[in-house]
């Protein structure tokens, strides 16, 4: 399916600005998290589905709340980012499937990362959660992008011209007026200097 971007100069803004955002959050991203750490002791990566969620989670709600809530908002704001960033209109369904696959690649990127990194590893479970918080995003915010973009290609001069449809044009009236002053000065001349002769009939004989 074809997407639909606006070309309004309005829209290309939005879109720039957009592109800004995300390029200086993915930056910040980067940084916070391909940082080395000096840590005595680094545990190896996790590649079973799942098994950090469960690990964690029979820790206490409290390790819970911090470590999964911090991998769902990690990249949470991409579900709004990457839709206004790329301008496109489409389908809600189908803004929605691109906008989770590009942060799983992105998440899986930096999890890979990681493990080249001293003090860091990777896990499968932060790809997920870092897709599940993007689209919990996306679901809220799409709608606000999708207005927001279609209200900024609205053309000016389209609107203009459907104001100003079934108006007389400002002339028009001069001209019209112009041109009964005019009949009516040479109906006076007429007039004033007597009727045109005319020429009388000849019958033919027959």
């Amino acid at each position: 399916m074809q997407r639909h971007r606006p070309t309004g100069r309005a829209a290309v803004r939005l879109r720039t600005a957009g592109r800004l955002l995300l390029a200086g959050y993915l930056l910040a991203v980067g940084w916070l998290t391909l940082r080395p750490r000096a840590v005595p002791w680094v545990e190896p990566p996790n590649v079973t589905l799942f098994a950090t969620v469960r690990s964690v989670w029979a820790g206490g709600p409290a390790e819970a709340f911090s470590t999964l809530g911090g991998q769902l908002l990690l990249l949470a704001p991409l579900g709004a980012l990457l839709p206004l960033a790329s301008g496109a209109l489409g389908p809600r369904t189908a803004s929605f499937v691109r906008t989770v696959l590009a942060t799983a690649a992105l998440s899986l990127a930096v999890e890979v990362a990681r493990m080249s990194v001293p003090g860091q590893t990777g896990d499968v479970d932060a790809v997920v959660l870092n897709s599940a918080g993007a689209a919990l995003v996306h679901l809220a915010l799409y709608p606000v992008v999708r207005r927001r973009l279609r209200r900024a290609a609205a053309d000016p001069a389209v609107r203009n011209t459907a104001g100003t449809a079934g108006t007389v044009p400002r002339g028009a009236g001069v001209l019209g007026a112009g041109g009964a002053e005019a009949s009516r000065r040479r109906a006076w001349e007429e007039t004033s200097q007597g009727r045109t002769p005319r020429t009388p009939r000849v019958r033919i004989a027959p």
